[in-house]
């Protein structure tokens, strides 16, 4: 019975306490002042409640306004004051930013009052009327604009000829009336590009084939130019074309190499010209020369006939008998030849030898 009443004893202990813990026992109804610490990671319900019934201060101000009472911050209007202050300095900000113009020194603004063109700002800080009344659109005149053609692929124009050439060009342009710039056309760029089309292809259908491959390109890009300017000018576009620039102009790629042969033989031709009127030139001028010649000795034969006839002869036959061998045959019997070539090397002839112990 003592064992038993003991187990029991104990047995009514561990169940009857609560568990413990290094944040005290663990029941809602602690308040940190006894049964031990509280969690400090747990919120009690008590402050929970209060923290979520209360306003913020943004949401008591925003209250504040609408009902237009006062008790507001202390300097702060309210109410209809309020809201008139926040219109009023949205108001000055909207006006501020599109009153004020920053100009760069290579652009233009062109002003428009109420969709109506009425001026052009120079460079420099420029003020004009908020809008809507008066609006600016900024123009850069001073960069150089530069289009490719074409943009890929070849670009085939058919010549004065009848002939078919690749042809690539760059066209440079600026622009040189900002208000004509933005009124007169609807896209710049590509009112640029199909003048230049035009006027390129205006140009190369009055030009050769050898004259595009050749030595005419310069020609063909004052041309272009000149064309290209003129149609702007009559489409009022304010806009310059700077110059014209032939990067390429061959033959289509499936007819090339026939081409370049032609073009070999064109060369090779025009080679042999030149070598046929050299050689003709020379040819006048030595003849040239000789009747100069025979007209000064012809005054001299008609003042001596005789004398000069005798000075041909000799100066004839010297330039005939300069470089042969000679054999001069006078009366029978007589050894006139005399061996000069043998008689140098120091030997004579057995013949010769013969001949003069004879005589």
């Amino acid at each position: 019975m003592v064992n038993s009443s003991g187990r029991d004893a104990l047995s009514g202990t561990f169940h009857n306490e609560p568990p413990k813990s290094p944040w005290g026992g663990g029941s809602d109804k602690d308040d940190g002042n006894g049964g031990g610490p509280r969690n400090p990671w747990s919120v009690p319900p008590e402050g929970r409640r209060a923290r979520a019934g209360s306003p913020s201060a943004l949401d008591e101000l925003w209250r504040r306004a609408r009902s237009g009472g006062g008790g507001g911050l202390p300097g702060v209007p309210t109410g209809a004051r309020l809201w008139l202050l926040i219109l009023a300095g949205l108001l000055a900000v909207w006006v501020l930013y599109t009153s004020i113009h920053p100009i760069g020194p290579r652009e233009k603004g062109v002003v428009t009052f109420l969709g109506r063109y009425s001026g052009t700002l120079d460079p420099g800080i420029q003020f004009t009327l908020p809008a809507p009344f008066q609006l600016v659109d900024v123009v850069d005149v001073g960069n150089i604009r530069t289009e490719n053609f074409p943009n890929s692929g070849e670009n085939l124009m058919l010549t004065g000829d009848q002939n078919i050439v690749d042809l690539a060009y760059s066209v440079r342009w600026d622009v040189r009336s900002a208000s004509a710039y933005v009124f007169q056309i609807a896209d710049p760029r590509e009112t640029v590009r199909a003048t230049a089309e035009s006027a390129m292809r205006a140009v190369i259908a009055n030009t050769t084939l050898n004259e595009a491959i050749g030595e005419g390109r310069s020609k063909i890009e004052a041309e272009a130019q000149v064309a290209m300017q003129k149609i702007l000018d009559e489409y009022g576009a304010g806009i310059r074309i700077q110059g014209v620039a032939i990067q390429k102009a061959a033959a289509p790629a499936q007819v090339d190499d026939d081409f370049k042969a032609v073009t070999a033989a064109q060369q090779e031709a025009e080679s042999n010209r030149n070598n046929a009127n050299a050689y003709a030139q020379r040819v006048i001028a030595a003849s040239q020369g000789e009747a100069a010649e025979f007209d000064k000795i012809y005054e001299q034969y008609k003042l001596a006939p005789e004398v000069t006839k005798r000075r041909l002869y000799y100066e004839t036959m010297e330039a005939v008998l300069a470089n042969t061998n000679k054999t001069i045959v006078e009366a029978p019997g007589v050894n006139s030849y005399l061996p000069l070539p043998a008689l140098r090397r120091g030997t004579a002839p057995a013949d010769a030898q013969t001949s003069g112990g004879a005589k």
